[in-house]
């Protein structure tokens, strides 16, 4: 492998309930704007009505016909990336003849979302085959190749809440291996009746704005959105052509084998995850500037997630930004990865909005207010059902 090559993300993009792109995100999130509102695309028979971050159907979409009969989910991540070639300012048609790959994270993939067409085919009413049809051609990254006439290898990845980090992750080792020229690589989301009556089951999700890492904290908010990294390769003392925001050095995954939706209580998988992304990267705990954490907002998951930075990341500042978007489950990887980039070229990290009130065994809380950071490293972590624990670190040279 060349010891000179190293994965540079020239472009990004992202739309959620916070902003329809990335200015408008961070202006946001900056200002300590959230916006909850009730499921509007879906009802629900709940006594207690469970927020959410819904994104609003304005956001700029591609003209063509054939993407217009995508679900919301090909949709957005087909936004993103439209967004994020205009980042790295790469046309459509730059693209051509060149070996790009697409690696996109979900999680149900709006797969959930035909209950009408199946309550009708249960009762032998003969149902409209258009939706099973539209779900069929809106594979997040098989859409995103049909739409850029792409030829390279694609992949959507379903791992749980760690698809959108998980995706990017390998995105980054397609160049890493020289198997690509640039790739396509992010997550995307909508939310979905099934997805959010299967959380409210489970009574993790909270009936108020969420407050991850705070002591009254009483579950997540779901959310929905998608983000698009464009990764190039960048060689060391050679003339680039391209102009990183940044670059990826590490990317670390482990699984706890615990449970199928509480994570190991040491936070085993995690740590490793986190010592392989910091190896791959060459860099001691001590280098990595602040942490984007999970932080979901969930009793278990913030616990143990707390437990694992105060021991293996003592005083590095760190904080979550699903109280701005929600829990976007599949795209959240993604979309934290675009922030965290944003937040390590700008050296400001937000607040952790909803933390007010410190839990007593943990040694360490999250920020409370708009902090400076001077590192050139950052780390993104997702922590996710089955166990599954992933971790992207971002450099700035």
């Amino acid at each position: 492998m060349d010891n000179t090559l190293r994965v540079g993300v020239s472009g990004m993009g992202c739309l959620s309930a916070l902003g329809l792109n990335v200015e408008a995100c961070m202006e946001n999130m900056l200002a300590e704007k959230r916006i909850l509102t009730s499921p509007h695309r879906f009802k629900t028979t709940h006594d207690i009505k469970y927020p959410v971050f819904e994104i609003t159907d304005n956001f700029k979409k591609p003209a063509s016909k054939t993407t217009q009969d995508l679900t919301l989910t090909a949709q957005m991540a087909i936004a993103a990336v439209y967004q994020a070639l205009e980042d790295a300012r790469i046309h459509k048609s730059c693209l051509e003849g060149k070996r790009v790959g697409v690696c996109m994270g979900t999680t149900v993939g709006c797969a959930l979302n035909n209950d009408q067409f199946y309550r009708d085919y249960r009762d032998k009413k003969q149902p409209d085959m258009i939706p099973i049809k539209r779900f069929l051609k809106s594979n997040p990254a098989a859409s995103i190749a049909r739409e850029f006439n792409l030829t390279g290898p694609v992949q959507t990845i379903v791992n749980a809440c760690a698809s959108g980090t998980d995706a990017v992750g390998m995105g980054a080792s397609w160049i890493k291996s020289g198997l690509c020229d640039l790739v396509i690589a992010g997550g995307t989301d909508e939310l979905c009746k099934t997805t959010y009556n299967g959380f409210v089951s489970l009574h993790i999700t909270d009936n108020s704005p969420c407050k991850p890492f705070d002591l009254n904290r009483n579950g997540l908010n779901l959310g929905e959105g998608a983000a698009a990294l464009i990764l190039e390769p960048y060689r060391i003392n050679q003339t680039a052509d391209i102009d990183p925001n940044c670059f990826i050095t590490g990317y670390g995954s482990a699984c706890d084998a615990y449970h199928l939706t509480a994570p190991h209580p040491d936070g085993i998988g995690l740590k490793n995850a986190i010592l392989q992304a910091l190896k791959q990267s060459q860099i001691e705990p001590s280098d990595i500037g602040f942490v984007n954490a999970h932080g979901t907002g969930t009793k278990e998951n913030d616990k143990v997630e707390n437990k694992v930075l105060s021991e293996l990341l003592p005083g590095i500042p760190f904080f979550s930004t699903k109280g701005y978007t929600g829990h976007t489950l599949g795209a959240a990887g993604a979309i934290e990865a675009v922030f965290t980039i944003y937040h390590l070229k700008q050296k400001i990290i937000p607040a952790s909005i909803g933390f007010s009130h410190p839990e007593t065994p943990f040694t360490q809380s999250p920020t409370m207010k708009r902090t400076r950071v001077s590192s050139s490293f950052a780390m993104s972590e997702s922590l996710a059902f089955g166990g599954n624990n992933s971790v992207l670190i971002f450099s700035e040279h």
